[in-house]
C-alpha cells in the first residue's frame, strides 16, 4: 500500500503491551510492579493509620507529625485591604512579591522577582544566608519605592517552608531543615532575630508581621477566593498539608484557655507521617534514599511522594538494573552521568511519562541527551513502567493524607487547594490521586463522568505570596481587634 505523505507515530495510550519485551526484562518489570503498587485495603489501612497519627500530633504528648499550630486564627473574608510584602524562602528559589489587597471582594494585585537560591548557601553559614536574603529585599524595595531611607516599614509575610514550631506567629523554632538545606546553628533556634539583624544592618524598612508556612499560606490564598477550601497542600519539592481546627481539639493549647471553637490553622508537616515504618512499604529503592539523605530516618512518607525524591528513586532502580540484575540494562554502555546521586529530578520522570509516541522517541533523545546512555525498545518500556509507578504510587499515597484530614474532621464535602510542582505538572498525577481518593472514601461510581468529586483537588492560588500577604492582614487585624493570642512583639503592630 502507498501511503500519502509521511505518516505521524502511533500516538501512545498508556502502557505499551510489553510483547515484544524480552522474559528477563519481564520479570523486573514485574518486580517492580510488585514493589510499588499500593492496592486500596493497603491505602485504607494507611488512612487509618494516618487518622490516628495526626490526632497524636496534637495530643499533649506529641507525636512523629508536629502539626504546627500557627497562630492563623480565622480565614479570610475577602475584604482585607491594605499593601504588604511577601517573602518565600522556598527550597530552589527566592520570591519578593508586593501585594495589594483591593477594594474589590477577593482580588488582588501583585509585583514580584525572584532570586536563585545559590547552592553554596544551603549547607553554608547562617549568616550568609540571611544577609543574601536581606540583600533580595533591599534590591527589591529599591526598584519599586526608591529611597529606602525616606519610607515607613512595610509589612511583611515571610513564608519559611520549614517544620517550625511556633509559639508566636511572629516567631520561628526551626525543628529541621528539609529540602536539601543543612546549615549549622540554626535548628533548634527562633529564626527571626538572625533574619531582623540582617535587615537591620542593611536598613532595610520592614517589619515583620507573620512568619508562616507555604501551606498555612496555600489554605488562605485558596480560601480567599473559594469559600469551599478547607485543606491546603503542597506537593513540589517537598509534601505538606494545613487545614483549620478547632482549639478545643487541640489538647497542646489546653493550657491557654482558648475559647473551644476558636479557629486555629494547623500546620501538619506530614511529611514526617510513618517514620516509625508500620504500614508505609518501603522498597529497597527509598531504603537506600533514607540512608543516603542528610536526616536519615526522618520525613518518611514525604521520601516517597515529593519530588526532590521521584528521579531519585528512578535512578537507583536503573543503576541497579544495570549492575546487580540478570539483565544488565544499557549493557556495554558509560552510565557514569547516571551514578551520579540526585541528577535527575521528577521533570526528568514528567517527561518520560508524557512521551506520546509508541515507540518512545522523546526518551530515548531525553536519555541520550542528558546521560548519554542510549536505551533499546525493550529497555524503553522498562523506563517508561518504572516511571509510571513511581508517579502513580506518589499520587495515591498523597492522596492517603487527603484523606485522613477529612474523616478527621467530617468533611463530605469540600475543596482542598494544592499546589506544588509536582500537583501542577506531573502528568496523570490529580487524576491518580483522585483515583485514590474515591477508592478509600468509597464513593459510589458518577452517574455522569463530568460530575465533580465530593472532595476535589484543585490547583491551589499563590500560598506563599498571596497567602502571606493575607495573614499578614488577618493578624494587623485581628490585633487591631485586642485578640493578641501569639504575638511575640505587639510593638511590630502598632
Amino acid at each position: 500500500m502507498v501511503g500519502l505523505g509521511p505518516k505521524p507515530p502511533p500516538s501512545r495510550k498508556g502502557t505499551g503491551s510489553f510483547v515484544d519485551v524480552p522474559k528477563d526484562l519481564l520479570k523486573e518489570i514485574k518486580r517492580l510492579e510488585k514493589l510499588f503498587t499500593v492496592d486500596t485495603a493497603k491505602l485504607k489501612q494507611i488512612t487509618d493509620h494516618f487518622v490516628n497519627e495526626l490526632e497524636k500530633g496534637l495530643s499533649k504528648e506529641g507525636g512523629t507529625i508536629p502539626m504546627n499550630p500557627t497562630w492563623v486564627m480565622s480565614f479570610p473574608t475577602g475584604h482585607e485591604t491594605g499593601t504588604f510584602l511577601a517573602l518565600d524562602m522556598g527550597g530552589t528559589n527566592l520570591r519578593v512579591c508586593q501585594i495589594t489587597l483591593t477594594e474589590q471582594k477577593s482580588e488582588f494585585d501583585i509585583i514580584q522577582s525572584k532570586y536563585r537560591m545559590p547552592e553554596e548557601l544551603k549547607t553554608g553559614v547562617a549568616e550568609d544566608l540571611w544577609e543574601y536574603i536581606a540583600e533580595c529585599l533591599l534590591q527589591f524595595i529599591q526598584t519599586h519605592h526608591g529611597d529606602v531611607s525616606k519610607l515607613d516599614k512595610i509589612p511583611l509575610g515571610f513564608t519559611f517552608s520549614y517544620p517550625a514550631t511556633q509559639n508566636y506567629i511572629d516567631e520561628g523554632i526551626l525543628q529541621r531543615w528539609t529540602k536539601g538545606f543543612d546549615i549549622d546553628g540554626v535548628e533548634g533556634r527562633n529564626v527571626v532575630p538572625m533574619f531582623e539583624k540582617a535587615l537591620q544592618e542593611r536598613g532595610v524598612p520592614i517589619k515583620l508581621t507573620a512568619l508562616i508556612n507555604d501551606t498555612t499560606g496555600t489554605l488562605i490564598a485558596s480560601a480567599y477566593t473559594d469559600t469551599k477550601m478547607k485543606i491546603g497542600c503542597i506537593f513540589g519539592t517537598g509534601c505538606n498539608a494545613a487545614y483549620m481546627e478547632d482549639c478545643g481539639s487541640i489538647p497542646k493549647l489546653e493550657h491557654l484557655n482558648l475559647p473551644p471553637d476558636t479557629p486555629m490553622a494547623i500546620n501538619c508537616e506530614w511529611g514526617a507521617f510513618d517514620n516509625e515504618h508500620k504500614v508505609l512499604l518501603r522498597t529497597p529503592y527509598d531504603e537506600l534514599i533514607d540512608n543516603d539523605s542528610p536526616r536519615p530516618g526522618q520525613q518518611a512518607f514525604e521520601k516517597m511522594i515529593a519530588g526532590l525524591y521521584l528521579g531519585e528513586i528512578f535512578r537507583l532502580i536503573m543503576v541497579d538494573l544495570h549492575d546487580n540484575r540478570d539483565v544488565n540494562i544499557f549493557a556495554g554502555q558509560d552510565i557514569g552521568k547516571l551514578r551520579r546521586p540526585y541528577t535527575l529530578d521528577s521533570s526528568f520522570l514528567s517527561a518520560i511519562e508524557d512521551d506520546p509516541f509508541e515507540n518512545l522517541s522523546e526518551t530515548r533523545e531525553l536519555f541520550q541527551n542528558q546521560l548519554g546512555i542510549d536505551p533499546n525498545s525493550s529497555e524503553l518500556e522498562l523506563i517508561r513502567r518504572a516511571a509510571e509507578l513511581i508517579g502513580t504510587r506518589a499520587a495515591r499515597l498523597s492522596a492517603c493524607g487527603v484523606a485522613a484530614i477529612s474523616k478527621k474532621k467530617g468533611y463530605k464535602e469540600c475543596h482542598v487547594g494544592a499546589d506544588g510542582s509536582v500537583f501542577n505538572k506531573y502528568p496523570h498525577f490529580k487524576k491518580r490521586g483522585a483515583a485514590a481518593l474515591r477508592e478509600i472514601l468509597d464513593w459510589p461510581a458518577k452517574a455522569d463522568p463530568d460530575d465533580d468529586d465530593p472532595i476535589e483537588i484543585l490547583a491551589a492560588e499563590d500560598g506563599s505570596g498571596v497567602g502571606a500577604a493575607l495573614i499578614a492582614a488577618l493578624t494587623l487585624e485581628r490585633v487591631k481587634k485586642g485578640n493578641m493570642h501569639g504575638i511575640l512583639h505587639p510593638k511590630n503592630f502598632q
